[in-house]
């Protein structure tokens, strides 16, 4: 047995960018910061994760997802390969989000 299960809560750090690579589907791409404390140095380290959002949970991204605002993210792990502009192996990781909750905004 085996499982890829991820549970993130943070905040998002710049506004959705939504694409519609098919007419009336779209796909959204998120930031979303999460942080870590270690009490012994005081010191809080942030992780940022690429979030991908299809479908319904896409619309949402469009509608009402803003920088700032934070987020209860269920999904999976997902890595892929590509090829940049220079012809340079990449990898990325990303969060293939499948339950998302606003939880409100960040306040200042």
């Amino acid at each position: 047995m085996s499982v890829n299960k991820v549970i993130l809560l943070g905040f998002v750090g710049s506004d959705p960018e939504v694409r519609y690579p098919e007419k009336d589907k779209a796909v959204a791409f998120v930031s979303l910061a999460t942080n870590d404390y270690y009490s012994s140095t005081g010191a809080e380290i942030t992780e940022w994760h690429r979030l991908v959002m299809g479908g319904k949970n896409a619309e949402l991204a469009e509608k009402y997802i803003r920088k700032g605002t934070r987020l209860y993210v269920e999904g999976k792990i997902k890595s892929r390969e590509y090829e940049d502009k220079l012809k340079i192996r990449r990898r990325i990781t990303e969060i293939i989000v499948e339950k998302v909750e606003l939880l409100g905004r960040k306040q200042d």
